[in-house]
């Protein structure tokens, strides 16, 4: 059985598959150094992250987040101490 930091990972490489046509980025591979993610690319993340968590973040939590987009460990590190539940809502998703 996944954990719920497992079923974040999934949908953030999903998200970085198919927006972002990055196939399986290291965990801790720079996202900025090795793919070109820009800030404009972080933002496209961060609505995709609003999608699928379905919530709504003020511009001062989107502003914090910058920082920790450069890794996917860093993502979801974020997600999870923004959004405590939502490795809970991504599996509720994935099983329905």
């Amino acid at each position: 059985m996944r954990s719920n930091r497992q079923d974040i990972e999934a949908e953030i490489y999903r998200i970085f598959r198919e927006q972002f046509e990055i196939e399986d980025p290291g965990p801790d591979e720079d996202l900025r150094e090795v793919h070109g993610f820009d800030s404009i690319d972080a933002i496209e993340l961060l609505m995709e992250i609003e999608k699928l968590f379905q919530v709504e973040m003020d511009q001062e939590t989107k502003k914090d987040a910058l920082s920790y987009i450069r890794t996917i460990n860093g993502i979801c590190d974020y997600i999870e101490q923004v959004l405590p539940d939502a490795g809970a809502h991504v599996s509720r998703v994935a099983n329905s």
